[in-house]
Protein backbone atom coordinates (compact mmCIF):
# COMPACT_ATOMS: atom_id res chain seq x y z
CA UNK A 1 0.00 0.00 0.00
CA UNK A 2 2.85 2.40 0.80
CA UNK A 3 4.24 1.84 -2.70
CA UNK A 4 0.95 2.84 -4.31
CA UNK A 5 0.80 6.01 -2.24
CA UNK A 6 4.40 6.90 -3.14
CA UNK A 7 3.70 6.39 -6.83
CA UNK A 8 0.55 8.49 -6.73
CA UNK A 9 2.28 11.35 -4.94
CA UNK A 10 5.20 11.25 -7.40
CA UNK A 11 2.82 11.54 -10.35
CA UNK A 12 0.79 14.21 -8.57
CA UNK A 13 3.89 16.40 -8.33
CA UNK A 14 4.19 16.80 -12.09
CA UNK A 15 3.58 20.38 -13.18
CA UNK A 16 1.57 21.40 -16.20
CA UNK A 17 4.79 22.86 -17.64
CA UNK A 18 6.43 19.44 -17.43
CA UNK A 19 3.47 17.74 -19.14
CA UNK A 20 3.51 20.45 -21.81
CA UNK A 21 7.28 20.06 -22.23
CA UNK A 22 6.85 16.34 -22.83
CA UNK A 23 4.00 16.90 -25.29
CA UNK A 24 5.73 19.67 -27.23
CA UNK A 25 9.05 17.81 -27.19
CA UNK A 26 7.24 14.73 -28.49
CA UNK A 27 5.63 16.67 -31.31
CA UNK A 28 8.93 18.32 -32.27
CA UNK A 29 10.91 15.07 -32.02
CA UNK A 30 8.40 13.29 -34.24
CA UNK A 31 9.21 15.56 -37.18
CA UNK A 32 12.82 14.45 -37.83
CA UNK A 33 11.88 10.86 -37.00
CA UNK A 34 8.99 11.06 -39.49
CA UNK A 35 11.37 12.41 -42.13
CA UNK A 36 13.67 9.48 -41.42
CA UNK A 37 10.69 7.16 -41.84
CA UNK A 38 9.94 8.76 -45.23
CA UNK A 39 13.44 8.98 -46.66
CA UNK A 40 15.71 6.53 -44.82
CA UNK A 41 13.59 3.62 -43.61
CA UNK A 42 12.11 1.19 -46.10
CA UNK A 43 8.76 2.35 -47.43
CA UNK A 44 5.82 2.13 -47.01
CA UNK A 45 6.03 2.59 -43.25
CA UNK A 46 4.63 6.09 -42.85
CA UNK A 47 2.09 6.01 -45.67
CA UNK A 48 0.85 2.42 -45.28
CA UNK A 49 1.80 0.65 -42.03
CA UNK A 50 1.10 3.49 -39.59
CA UNK A 51 -2.38 4.25 -41.02
CA UNK A 52 -3.13 0.50 -41.21
CA UNK A 53 -2.74 0.29 -37.43
CA UNK A 54 -5.98 2.27 -37.23
CA UNK A 55 -7.82 0.62 -40.09
CA UNK A 56 -6.95 3.25 -42.70
CA UNK A 57 -6.11 1.79 -46.09
CA UNK A 58 -3.29 3.53 -47.83
CA UNK A 59 -1.44 5.04 -49.27
CA UNK A 60 -2.44 7.70 -46.78
CA UNK A 61 0.58 9.88 -46.14
CA UNK A 62 -1.30 12.72 -44.41
CA UNK A 63 -3.02 10.25 -42.07
CA UNK A 64 0.32 8.54 -41.43
CA UNK A 65 1.89 11.86 -40.46
CA UNK A 66 -1.05 12.83 -38.22
CA UNK A 67 -1.00 9.48 -36.43
CA UNK A 68 2.79 9.57 -36.12
CA UNK A 69 2.64 13.06 -34.56
CA UNK A 70 -0.09 11.90 -32.18
CA UNK A 71 2.08 8.93 -31.16
CA UNK A 72 4.95 11.37 -30.57
CA UNK A 73 2.88 13.50 -28.20
CA UNK A 74 1.59 10.45 -26.29
CA UNK A 75 5.10 9.01 -25.96
CA UNK A 76 6.37 12.43 -24.82
CA UNK A 77 3.80 12.33 -22.02
CA UNK A 78 4.88 8.75 -21.31
CA UNK A 79 8.46 9.97 -20.89
CA UNK A 80 7.37 12.53 -18.30
CA UNK A 81 5.38 9.89 -16.41
CA UNK A 82 8.27 7.42 -16.51
CA UNK A 83 10.76 10.01 -15.27
CA UNK A 84 8.50 11.22 -12.47
CA UNK A 85 7.26 7.84 -11.26
CA UNK A 86 10.53 6.03 -11.96
CA UNK A 87 12.60 8.17 -9.64
CA UNK A 88 14.62 9.72 -12.47
CA UNK A 89 13.54 13.30 -11.82
CA UNK A 90 16.95 14.63 -10.76
CA UNK A 91 18.81 12.88 -13.58
CA UNK A 92 16.32 14.20 -16.14
CA UNK A 93 16.70 17.80 -15.00
CA UNK A 94 20.34 18.12 -16.08
CA UNK A 95 21.23 18.39 -19.75
CA UNK A 96 23.75 15.56 -19.53
CA UNK A 97 21.32 13.33 -17.65
CA UNK A 98 18.49 14.13 -20.05
CA UNK A 99 20.61 13.14 -23.04
CA UNK A 100 21.44 9.81 -21.40
CA UNK A 101 17.77 9.24 -20.65
CA UNK A 102 16.90 10.17 -24.26
CA UNK A 103 19.16 7.39 -25.53
CA UNK A 104 17.65 4.94 -23.04
CA UNK A 105 14.08 6.00 -23.94
CA UNK A 106 14.86 5.69 -27.65
CA UNK A 107 16.12 2.15 -27.15
CA UNK A 108 13.16 1.28 -24.89
CA UNK A 109 10.58 2.58 -27.37
CA UNK A 110 12.28 0.70 -30.22
CA UNK A 111 12.25 -2.59 -28.35
CA UNK A 112 8.74 -2.30 -26.96
CA UNK A 113 6.98 -0.64 -29.89
CA UNK A 114 8.87 -1.41 -33.11
CA UNK A 115 10.21 -4.85 -32.20
CA UNK A 116 7.29 -6.23 -30.17
CA UNK A 117 4.02 -4.28 -30.42
CA UNK A 118 3.94 -3.19 -34.07
CA UNK A 119 4.31 -6.67 -35.63
CA UNK A 120 1.64 -8.09 -33.32
CA UNK A 121 -0.73 -5.17 -33.95
CA UNK A 122 -0.34 -5.18 -37.74
CA UNK A 123 -0.45 -8.98 -37.87
CA UNK A 124 -3.67 -9.04 -35.85
CA UNK A 125 -5.22 -6.62 -38.36
CA UNK A 126 -4.13 -8.78 -41.28
CA UNK A 127 -1.90 -6.08 -42.77
CA UNK A 128 -0.03 -7.82 -45.63
CA UNK A 129 3.19 -5.91 -44.95
CA UNK A 130 3.32 -6.76 -41.24
CA UNK A 131 6.87 -7.41 -40.08
CA UNK A 132 7.69 -10.75 -38.49
CA UNK A 133 7.58 -11.12 -34.71
CA UNK A 134 9.91 -10.10 -33.19
CA UNK A 135 10.75 -7.39 -35.67
CA UNK A 136 14.54 -7.60 -35.53
CA UNK A 137 16.42 -7.08 -38.76
CA UNK A 138 19.78 -5.51 -39.46
CA UNK A 139 20.14 -2.69 -40.49
CA UNK A 140 16.43 -1.78 -40.12
CA UNK A 141 16.34 -2.18 -36.32
CA UNK A 142 19.48 -0.05 -35.98
CA UNK A 143 17.95 2.69 -38.14
CA UNK A 144 14.73 2.47 -36.12
CA UNK A 145 16.70 2.81 -32.89
CA UNK A 146 18.53 5.86 -34.22
CA UNK A 147 15.16 7.36 -35.23
CA UNK A 148 13.66 6.73 -31.80
CA UNK A 149 16.72 8.31 -30.13
CA UNK A 150 16.50 11.33 -32.47
CA UNK A 151 12.83 11.55 -31.45
CA UNK A 152 13.59 11.27 -27.72
CA UNK A 153 16.25 14.00 -27.58
CA UNK A 154 13.80 16.94 -27.92
CA UNK A 155 11.46 15.22 -25.45
CA UNK A 156 14.15 14.85 -22.80
CA UNK A 157 15.64 18.30 -23.39
CA UNK A 158 12.22 19.98 -23.27
CA UNK A 159 11.45 18.24 -19.97
CA UNK A 160 14.85 19.29 -18.61
CA UNK A 161 14.38 22.93 -19.64
CA UNK A 162 10.89 23.30 -18.16
CA UNK A 163 11.92 21.49 -14.96
CA UNK A 164 14.69 23.94 -14.01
Amino acid sequence: MATETGTASAAAGVTSRQWAGGAVGGFVGSVPFGLMMMYVMPPPLLEMAIPAMYGIEGPALAAGWAIHQFHGVVLGLGYVALVEVGGLRETARSLRGSLGLAVAYGVLTTVVLAVLVMPIWLGALGFPGAPPFPNVAIPATIVSTVGHVVYAIPVAVAYSVVSE
